[in-house]
């Protein structure tokens, strides 16, 4: 993942901006998936949010834009709200609804903006480096059915805090997608990764997450990670 613009201003701030969507997903009757609209927007913003958190940003705003009808607008708020209150950020919330015309299936999209104030280093991969897979990848109804395998925000946050630790989203495109994306010196084949977990399988809305890591911080990634680690090994 990490789709996410980054513009610096004087001195070593950068703002981030990051965004998700999400379609045929709601209470329309055409919906493929009918979930309460906050539900919808919490995993939009969860994908936005973990974008700009993985880039270095503090989230400070919210712009949600609603294709879903006014009524919608509150229940997608609280969805938006149900997130930062996991994370325990106080950020302003704002957006617009089309309310001229009557969409025949749900659409939302969500930016979030962040500060950015430290830079962020490129991921190198050497023998000391070890990777592990936080949370399983998950799509659609198992987002809902299985969402006690999905890693809670607050854990991706404290990764993300911590020094010497890489944390990186993983989307639709699936974990070995993303590991490509992350490294300029090191390219995976899927044959290569010994793991429990299907990596090439979609995460959805960034239901799972990459976590690269020295050997000598591994206790404490799975401690931090309980339940929701799972190991890769990496053949040569």
């Amino acid at each position: 993942m990490r789709n996410v613009l980054t513009f610096p201003f004087q001195g070593k701030d950068s703002l981030i901006i990051a965004t998700d969507n999400s379609g045929a997903i709601g209470m329309k009757k055409n919906d493929l998936i009918i979930v309460p609209y906050e539900t919808t927007a919490y995993y939009s913003f969860r994908v936005a949010v973990m974008e700009c958190i993985a880039a270095g940003g503090e989230p400070i705003s919210v712009v949600l834009t609603n294709f879903c009808g006014d009524e919608a607008w509150e229940q997608l708020t609280r969805g938006i709200q149900k997130g930062l209150n996991e994370l325990d950020l106080k950020v302003p919330i704002t957006g617009s609804t089309e309310s001229n015309f009557d969409m025949q299936q749900s659409a939302i999209g969500i930016i979030v903006l962040g500060k950015k104030t430290i830079g962020k280093t490129e991921p190198l991969f050497n023998e000391q480096s070890k990777i592990a897979i936080i949370g399983l990848p998950l799509v659609g109804n198992e987002v809902i059915n299985q969402n006690d395998q999905i890693v809670p925000l607050p854990i991706f946050q404290k990764f993300s805090r911590l020094e010497g630790i890489t944390v990186w989203p993983v989307g639709s495109k699936g974990i070995l997608s993303e590991w490509n994306k992350m490294f300029k010196d090191k390219e995976f084949m899927k044959e290569q990764v010994i793991t429990d977990v299907d990596i090439e399988k979609s995460s959805g809305p960034a239901t799972c997450f990459i976590v690269l890591f020295q050997e000598s911080l591994e206790t404490e990634v799975k401690k931090i990670a309980e339940c929701y680690f799972h190991s890769v090994q990496i053949m040569n």
